[in-house]
């Protein structure tokens, strides 16, 4: 009889479980992230050689931009942040591995109870004895030691899972820790080159300004000698004060652009050390693109996408495993006595326990599914977030690719603009000391050629950026 009492439990226990997990949703395969890019980069020949896989520091060759990288990688705050964000995530991975290992807690505890003499247990205790001259004690105390565990089996790897997650967002945080530091790197290189050019532009100004004030001078006795009219003298003061106004415009922007650099350097206000008498001569170092698949290994921004869609995946395995049953082990072993004298009194003082429960969620499950069709949506968003990232990174390489090609051939034709401009000076001079040419042309021909001076500058510091952004776009500058 007992034999057929055992098995009906075991089939209304296996009927249960079959029906549970028949109510477990299921969905198509979310497709897979599109890793497929072009084989080469538009009107560039494919090349197996990367400059991405050049160290900063090498690809650097100004020391005092190495330097101040350097002391920005120990210093920057909004770095420091980000690494204690990478501390968090690998935290969060010691709690995680934490919950599917058993719980062991050490307890004690005392108590005093006294119950109503009319209530069942009162009546009970008034009736009992210890022993035939002890009698039981009123009020009763308790005194308990012991150890106590809990542990649930983790047979569907909900647990685990979220350890892998863990893993993954730490490792993801690392890249994005790893893509900050890029960022930083351009961003410091970018400035730095900004404020070279900002000097080389006061230079040019201050270089201009002499020449106008000669020029002044020279129209001044002009007057006298009643060959102008006061008309030019005004013309050429005014030209000489707007530059003048522009000298204290560009000065303000090397102090902003000097104390940006020391903020990205994260430091207070100081002089910023750089070599900007070189900075017309630099040469612009070619720049190896590689084929558009080393993206995938080289853009740390794609890694942390690829490592955040390998969490959303195992989310959904987790939010899936919510509707299978729970199985959790408890146990206690400890003494217990209602004097502490007799705690050591064993086995009488000696008590314990062993639970085994089974527990799966049967109705209102809208919070169970409502959790694993987000797990869904946010898989499906990390997918298409993956491939965005992808497509990013791949138009940024091919903007600056295009971008340095223009402007090394926009530099070209400016040298030679410059040039004849430079020259054309010193010409319009001698045509209007022998009045052979107005002083308009004079005026308008040195305005056009610090015009031509200050593009050829701005020219130049293009080019630098184009050449730190596309190292930054091929994913060099994180090592």
């Amino acid at each position: 009889m007992n034999n057929i009492k055992i098995v009906k439990r075991t089939l209304i226990v296996f009927l249960t479980t079959l029906i549970l997990f028949s109510c477990v949703p299921t969905k198509t395969a979310i497709r897979e992230a599109d890793k497929t890019l072009p084989d080469a980069y538009k009107n560039q020949v494919e090349d197996s050689i990367n400059s991405a896989n050049v160290k900063w520091k090498d690809f650097f060759s100004d020391t005092n931009l190495v330097t101040l990288i350097d002391i920005a990688i120990a210093n920057n705050q909004e770095l420091k942040i980000m690494l204690q964000r990478v501390e968090m995530s690998k935290n969060e991975i010691k709690a995680r591995t934490g919950e599917y290992l058993p719980f062991v807690s050490i307890n004690a505890g005392a108590e005093i109870e006294k119950v109503g003499e009319f209530t069942r247990n009162g009546a009970v205790e008034k009736n009992l004895s210890i022993r035939e001259d002890e009698k039981f004690p009123e009020p009763l105390s308790n005194f308990s030691a012991g150890l106590s565990a809990s542990w649930e089996l983790d047979i569907w790897k909900k647990l685990r899972n979220g350890k892998k997650i863990a893993v993954l967002e730490y490792l993801a945080s690392v890249e994005g820790k790893n893509f900050m530091v890029t960022q930083l790197v351009s961003e410091i290189a970018s400035t730095y080159y900004e404020l070279m050019a900002l000097d080389n532009q006061l230079l040019i100004i201050e270089q201009n300004l002499e020449l106008q004030t000669n020029a002044l001078r020279m129209v001044k006795l002009q007057k006298e000698a009643a060959r102008v009219t006061q008309l030019a003298v005004r013309r050429f003061e005014a030209e000489l004060l707007k530059n003048q106004s522009n000298k204290f415009i560009v000065s303000q922007q090397i102090v902003e652009t000097e104390n940006l650099l020391n903020f990205l350097v994260g430091r207070y206000p100081q002089q910023i050390i750089r070599s900007s008498d070189t900075f017309i001569s630099k040469s612009m170092d070619v720049i190896k693109s590689g084929i558009p698949s080393d993206l995938l290994a080289n853009r740390t921004d794609i890694k942390k996408a690829e490592l955040e869609l390998a969490a959303a995946k195992l989310n959904v395995s987790v939010a899936k495993a919510n509707f299978y049953p729970s199985i959790g082990v408890r146990a206690g072993l400890g003494l217990e006595a209602f004097k502490p004298k007799f705690l050591i009194n064993t086995p009488e003082s000696l008590t314990y326990n062993l639970i085994g429960d089974v527990v799966a969620p049967l109705i209102n499950r809208n919070a169970i599914k409502a959790e694993y069709s987000t797990a869904n949506n946010r898989q499906l968003a990390a997918i298409f977030e993956y491939e965005k990232t992808i497509l990013n990174a791949y138009i940024e390489v091919q903007n600056q690719l295009s971008n340095a090609q223009n402007l090394k051939e926009s530099y070209r034709l400016k040298e030679g603009q410059v040039e004849a401009l430079t020259e054309s000076i010193g010409l319009s001079i001698q045509l209007f000391k022998s009045a052979r040419a107005e002083y308009t042309e004079v005026l308008l021909t040195q305005r056009e050629a610090l015009d031509s001076k200050i593009e050829i500058i701005e020219t130049k510091r293009n080019q630098l950026l184009a050449n730190v952004k596309l190292y930054q776009a091929l994913g060099g500058g994180w090592d």
